[in-house]
């Protein structure tokens, strides 16, 4: 399919490779993983485009095998709020794919990725088929709540270099991005955009940080040194 088809005629099945990758197959039994696996699709995302949209019924359960995502919604002032970014090995909208609702929120990529997608039927195939499943949900949608109660609390502070530590914090999250690592591939310009400030201003704050050990800033990326100094956002 060419890039400016639409994302789901873009879809296809996965590689071993990219397979490998998504955490909660492993939790699976035999049986599960294959209807899973059967049902699995994955496409690829250009720069700027939308995989959820406010107001559309859900109709996949998605996770990024590569690429970076931004959750964010936009209030009746037409401002925009972000929720937070989504790395590599996230999987996000188990609430909405659980109550069949239509998005609250907007999804979109900040640079070309791939974004998997197991069918909404699937998902409740196996709640109620894999015990293995269910408590990778579980799991999901308790550090989902922290995560979006820390978004609101980053959203209110006033200090720049704690809003970029936090919201890197954020993204290094072992429950819901494994995989992960302490190296993150991503740019001030895409930083800024999640957390809401000028560029400028997060190569600042990434400066301090760097220079308080908490990070070291790498070629196309950065790497946490220190994780629990910047849930701390003490600077």
């Amino acid at each position: 399919m060419t890039s400016d088809a639409p994302l789901l005629q873009r879809r296809r099945p996965l590689s071993p490779a990219e397979l490998e990758v998504i955490p909660w197959l492993k939790l699976l039994l035999p049986e599960e993983r294959e209807r899973a696996v059967q049902d699995l699709k994955i496409a690829e995302t250009l720069a700027g485009e939308l995989i959820c949209r406010t107001g559309r019924p859900v109709t996949y359960w998605f996770g990024l095998v590569d690429g970076l995502l931004k959750m964010s919604a936009d209030n009746i002032d037409g401002q925009t709020m972000t929720f937070t970014g989504v790395p590599p090995g996230g999987w996000f909208g188990e609430g909405t794919a659980l109550k069949r609702e239509a998005y609250r929120y907007n999804i979109q990529a900040l640079r070309k990725s791939l974004v998997a997608g197991l069918h909404v039927d699937t998902f409740h195939w196996l709640l109620d088929h894999s015990l293995g499943f269910n408590r990778f949900v579980m799991k999901q949608l308790n550090e989902r709540l922290g995560q979006f109660i820390a978004a609101r609390e980053i959203d209110r502070m006033s200090n720049p270099n704690i809003r970029v530590a936090r919201s890197l914090a954020a993204l290094f999250n072992p429950v819901l991005y494994p995989g992960l690592g302490t190296v993150l591939r991503i740019t001030q310009q895409e930083l800024a955009y999640l957390v809401g400030l000028s560029r400028q201003r997060v190569n600042q704050a990434l400066t301090t940080l760097a220079a308080e050990g908490a990070i070291a800033v790498e070629y196309g990326g950065l790497r946490v040194v220190n994780l629990q100094a910047l849930r701390s956002g003490v600077f």
